[in-house]
Parts: structure tokens; C-alpha cells; sequence
């Protein structure tokens, strides 16, 4: 089973609700042109105090979770702004899948079209698995994308998904390379499309030429 499918990790309990995109990726950290270096901003206020010093009580800066590939957090997870930074953040700190009951909608889709796993559970499992996760002897999880199960010390427990975000996480693709998937039938579609509307096509080239 490859790393596209089982995730198997330390896991990080971050015990907030409504836990807002701001939070995740705050606006300083948005000025880039890219996606590169936000995993220094991810939770940038909560790691660290207002003189840039880390914050030794805050779960990510505890050295046995400093590396943690799986965070549980809170309810509304992801809330607040659309911005994509939050979940590019995640995935460059290492965090290949959140665990919550509930979680933002927009950064919901944001996070599974880029590879980034949420799993919504009911309330009493996540709150197991956030014990589980501050046990200091026991601190790892396993989430099986191909057999929709969660593992940890005290609980094991099936999720779902839709198809098309299962996809996209088993196949290793992003919406674009879903897309592609279905290349020959778009350009059946174009050839069909072409032929019965001739005059339509390369509109913009012929206007041009003409003018």
C-alpha cells in the first residue's frame, strides 16, 4: 500500500473550535507570488509569542509533536476566508490529514482538490482521538484512504468520502490531473461539438484576421 493511500504518522490534537483560515495562515504571510516558504506562517500567532519567541505550551512546538503529520482539531475547522495559503501551509509543515467533526466549506474543497485529507467523524470519536494523541507513548495514527478505516490507540472506525475525492487521493492527482483522466472522451466531445457547429470555431481568430 503506497503513501497515497495509508497515512501513518504522529498526530497533534489541536483543541480549538471554529479554528479560521486567519489562524492557519495569517495575512503577513500572503505576499509571495508562490507557494513557497508558508510553512513558517502555518499557526504563526499560536506557535509564537508577540516577540517571535515560540510558545513552549502550543501542541506543534512540543518536540515529541514537533514533527506531526496528522492534526485533530476542533469543530468549523478551516472556517473564515477562502484563502488556499491555509492548506498549502499544512501540506509544506508535513500535515497530511486533518481529522475533525466539522470543518469549513470552502476549505474543505480547497484542501481535497490539492491532496490534503479531511476526515469528518462524529464529536465523541474525535474527541478519542484527540486522548489518543497527547498520549506521549502512543502519539501515532493510521488513515487508510483504500479501506476508509482510522486506527489509533483506542479506537478504530471507518469514514467516508466521495468517489471523486477518493480518487484524486488514491491516484495521486489534483483536479487537473482528474481532468485529464478524461481526455479521449473531451475530445470526442470537441470533434462532435466542431462538426455541428462549424462556424463556430477559432471565432476570435477569424474576427481578428478580418478586422
Amino acid at each position: 500500500m503506497d503513501e497515497t493511500s495509508r497515512i501513518e504518522a504522529v498526530a497533534a490534537a489541536v483543541r480549538i473550535e471554529n479554528l479560521d483560515t486567519d489562524q492557519i495562515m495569517p495575512k503577513q504571510f500572503l505576499r509571495g507570488i508562490d507557494k513557497s516558504g508558508l510553512a513558517r506562517g502555518l499557526l504563526y500567532d499560536l506557535r509564537f509569542d508577540a516577540q517571535g519567541q515560540p510558545r513552549e505550551d502550543f501542541v506543534l512546538n512540543r518536540p515529541e509533536r514537533h514533527h506531526a503529520g496528522i492534526l485533530v482539531g476542533g469543530a468549523n475547522f478551516g472556517c473564515g476566508s477562502s484563502r488556499e495559503h491555509a492548506v498549502w501551509g499544512l501540506q509544506q509543515a508535513g500535515i497530511r490529514a486533518v481529522i475533525a467533526s466539522s470543518f469549513g466549506e470552502i476549505f474543505y474543497s480547497n484542501a481535497m482538490n490539492n491532496g490534503l485529507l479531511l476526515v469528518m467523524l462524529p464529536e465523541r470519536d474525535v474527541a478519542t482521538l484527540m486522548d489518543d494523541a497527547d498520549d506521549l507513548d502512543d502519539g501515532r495514527m493510521e488513515v487508510n484512504v483504500d479501506s476508509m478505516r482510522i486506527r489509533s490507540r483506542h479506537l478504530n472506525v471507518t469514514f467516508s468520502l466521495a468517489p471523486r475525492h477518493r480518487r484524486i487521493l488514491l491516484e495521486g492527482l489534483d483536479v487537473i490531473g482528474l481532468t485529464l483522466k478524461y481526455q479521449a472522451q473531451i475530445d470526442a466531445f470537441k470533434a462532435r461539438h466542431w462538426l455541428a457547429h462549424p462556424w463556430m470555431r477559432d471565432v476570435a481568430d477569424s474576427t481578428r484576421t478580418k478586422l
